[in-house]
């Protein structure tokens, strides 16, 4: 079980106080220390995703981390998936859902509005909501922050329809350029802490992070039997 490293305590302990710092010079915002499966090893989460670091700041990996005694059981992913979970319970409410009559499942879609694939998933889905999935969309720019792409996402979730703004710039037409109190810089940063590099990205209710682009129907069955 992790254990969370309190960094009010850093100030009287130079030595994870330097590994924060060592960490915090390469450009990585420290956003957590835990222990690590591994003896020796520090589990880090910034703001760019989860590393690992040597108990003395000097070796910084990212890897998989698999526990051979319980079959090969994936660590990593698990605190991933955690961190997946809470990054979007964080942000539910700037969602844009569509969602299904008979709800079975719920899955979080990191998605852009000028992915082919994106519109792909999107084009269908009505299938996704007959099969009992409701998609809550967030926004992840491919093109970074303060850039076009930025803005079409943010005039999508200003829209005062966003749904219909969303399904409007996913079949290519021009949705009216608007701003307001959003949260797109934030899905994006998120995103990018929870290792998504492209679009659309599906996080599952179990907490797995799915890339690209999957069938409904295909989708429903690995929900189905994850139930």
């Amino acid at each position: 079980m992790l254990t969370l490293i309190n960094f009010a305590s850093f100030a009287q302990d130079d030595e994870f106080s330097m590994v924060r710092k060592k960490i915090e010079s390469i450009g990585l915002g420290v956003e957590a220390i835990a222990d690590a499966p591994v003896e020796g090893l520090l589990q880090v989460t910034t703001e760019r995703g989860l590393f690992y670091i040597s108990e003395d700041g000097k070796y910084l990996l990212q890897a998989r981390i698999f526990n051979v005694e319980e079959g090969m059981r994936n660590e990593t992913e698990l605190a991933l998936g955690k961190l997946r979970l809470e990054g979007v319970e964080e942000l539910s409410d700037s969602v844009i859902e569509f969602k299904a009559k008979n709800e079975k499942h719920v899955v979080h879609v990191f998605t852009d509005t000028t992915c082919g694939y994106c519109r792909k998933l999107h084009n269908e889905i009505g299938q996704y909501n007959d099969e009992g999935i409701t998609v809550r969309y967030l926004a992840f720019p491919r093109a970074g922050l303060n850039t076009d792409n930025h803005q079409e996402l943010v005039s999508v979730w200003c829209a005062n329809n966003p749904q219909k703004a969303m399904t409007d710039a996913k079949s290519g037409d021009s949705v009216q350029t608007k701003t307001c109190d959003n949260q797109v810089a934030e899905h994006y940063q998120l995103g990018q802490k929870l290792g998504v590099t492209g679009t659309p990205a599906i996080i599952l209710p179990s907490g797995m992070l799915v890339p690209g682009y999957q069938p409904a129907n295909i989708l429903a069955e690995a929900l189905n039997r994850s139930r």
